[in-house]
């Protein structure tokens, strides 16, 4: 006996997926069966992993958009409806910390700084959220998953503002689902370990990595394709009773208030 999650037939969004989780995400989307439309700032990255997909039978697209800006998200939404007819799932992957910001005391950050964070990580999730219900509750329903934070259950020094605005996802996440299961939508967030993407291993060196994993109850470092899994099993019809959550995906991170503090790398 088995049992197999099937994606076919489903439009599946994954903003940010030009690498990092949302690339993984995106490749076993497509591996599960879904059309994965592949969005990211950086047209060479979405390309990429459009051809990746290919490559192995897959199907996708790539949208190259800057989601920063306020009119983006209605403007994707739009054309992959016009395009294919409907949206039925959507994870919302872009986040961490926006160019130029970088984890900091909390008596040194500015208006700015709070402004920027804020709005990468919450506001800009809430616009492409509200495009995706938008779009999903006219076609009968959906899934809408957003990438949050553990740093949001442990917290850590330097990480104030932007596990706050990850903190404001949670809660928008639980405040969505309210109001948009009776139109078959439900909404979910998951929250990732510190993962090594290109990002944390730009940012952080091996020794102070291996602190934090060392600090987590499994004593090692969430994967790519961990979260990949996961997020192919929440948008699944597996997982249709649960909605309005937070799943963490952070080897028992939250189990422990001895985080190493995040002097100069990003939030997880």
């Amino acid at each position: 006996m088995s049992i197999a999650i099937d994606h076919s037939g489903k439009v599946a969004l994954v903003t940010g997926s030009g690498a990092g989780i949302g690339r993984e995400v995106a490749r076993w989307m497509a591996q599960a069966g879904a059309h994965v439309v592949v969005n990211d700032v950086r047209h060479e990255h979405a390309e990429r992993v459009v051809a990746e997909i290919t490559h192995l039978g897959g199907s996708a697209q790539v949208h190259v958009a800057d989601l920063r800006d306020d009119d983006a998200p209605d403007a994707m939404v739009a054309e992959i409806v016009d395009r294919h007819g409907r949206l039925d799932i959507a994870v919302n992957n872009v986040g961490m910390y926006p160019p130029g910001r970088v984890p900091k005391p909390f008596v040194d950050g500015r208006g700015d700084d709070y402004r920027d964070i804020i709005d990468q990580n919450l506001v800009l999730a809430a616009l492409c959220g509200r495009a995706e219900a938008e779009a999903m509750t006219a076609s009968g329903g959906g899934i809408i998953l957003f990438v949050s934070s553990g740093e949001t259950t442990r917290p850590a020094p330097f990480t104030s503002i932007y596990a706050a605005a990850k903190a404001g996802l949670n809660h928008l996440v639980s405040s969505m689902a309210v109001e948009l299961g009776p139109a078959g939508i439900r909404v979910l967030a998951m929250a990732p370990g510190t993962t090594r993407t290109e990002t944390v291993a730009a940012a952080f060196t091996d020794e102070r990595f291996a602190e934090i994993t060392a600090s987590t109850p499994l004593r090692y470092a969430v994967e790519h394709d961990e979260l990949a899994r996961l997020a192919v099993f929440l948008t699944s019809d597996l997982a249709r009773a649960i909605t309005g959550q937070l799943i963490l995906a952070d080897a028992g991170a939250f189990l422990s208030r001895s985080r190493p503090p995040n002097d100069g790398g990003p939030g997880t």
